[in-house]
């Protein structure tokens, strides 16, 4: 007897403003077409002063969607609007994926999920430190300090230009975070075995200042939630110093796996064939 699933026609979108240079079409149509199922995803543009709408229309069924993906400016929205929630969701304000179950639109963000697979595959052991520094604490860093908190990680040392920005992080992420000005740069780094950048610094491959990677372990990890160009400025000079690197695709991909099971009920998996499609496209559109 046929798997159901595979039968039957789930529609989900990926939901933002703007939202015309987003690649998740191009993930999730790979996939439901390796597992031949008749399924649709698409791009959806809504203002914020429509997104409330759009809710309302998943959530009775009258868009035809099953969920979806939600991305700038729409996630804390959606997870303030959505029935259930997850933890990660309510601790970080923030969902960016969403599937209607038993007449409930729940809630998830799996960005943490997705960047901690994406150095799982990349760099197995990451986590066996004491001390990670991430770089920044905007939107993108959130996730980043909740995932690696998570992990085991007993000091996190976030720096960013705004101190108050990073105390908020410290204050909702609990007594491992600590806060620093971009002068404790090269302090935080000493002896430190993770290093994260969660900035827009090296994006399209603009010149970055020069860290102070030689301040890390020998055995640390650089990586970068910039994946345009994949070899970003800041990886570089990590591997110019010797030191392990995992660039931001990864990220990317794995963090697009939980929303394809929830819509389409098969786990997909990150392999090098989707991770060349995805590079292709963005070669052809730099």
């Amino acid at each position: 007897m046929a798997d159901s699933r595979e039968t039957f026609v789930n529609q989900a979108f990926v939901v933002g403003y703007p939202i015309k240079h987003s690649r998740s079409p191009l993930i999730h149509r790979h996939w439901l077409k390796s597992f031949g199922i008749e399924g649709s995803y698409e791009r959806v543009a809504v203002s914020p002063e429509d997104f409330e709408a759009f809710i309302a229309a998943l959530k009775t069924g009258a868009s035809g969607f099953c969920g979806g993906n939600v991305t700038i400016p729409h996630k804390e929205a959606a997870c303030r609007l959505a029935d259930a929630p997850d933890a990660l969701a309510e601790e970080l304000g923030a969902a960016n994926t969403l599937w209607m179950e038993e007449g409930r639109l729940n809630a998830t963000n799996t960005d943490g999920i997705g960047f901690t697979a994406s150095l799982d595959a990349g760099h197995p052991g990451w986590e066996n430190v004491d001390r990670a520094v991430i770089l920044g604490a905007g939107g993108a860093s959130r996730a980043v300090v909740q995932a690696v908190r998570d992990r085991g990680i007993g000091e996190i040392n976030i720096v960013n230009r705004s101190m108050e920005r990073a105390v908020e992080l410290a204050d909702r992420f609990g007594p491992a975070i600590h806060a620093h000005p971009m002068a404790a740069l090269g302090e935080v780094c000493e002896g430190a075995g993770l290093f994260i950048n969660t900035t827009s610094l090296g994006m399209d491959g603009e010149a970055v200042d020069e860290m102070p990677f030689e301040r890390l372990l020998s055995s640390a990890v650089v990586t970068d939630i910039v994946y345009v160009p994949l070899m970003t400025p800041i990886l570089k000079q990590a591997e110019a110093k010797g030191l392990a690197t995992v660039d931001g695709l990864g990220m990317l991909l794995h963090q697009a796996v939980p929303g394809f099971e929830k819509w389409f009920g098969r786990r997909p998996v990150v392999d090098e064939e989707l991770r060349n499609l995805v590079i292709a496209d963005m070669e052809a559109h730099a």
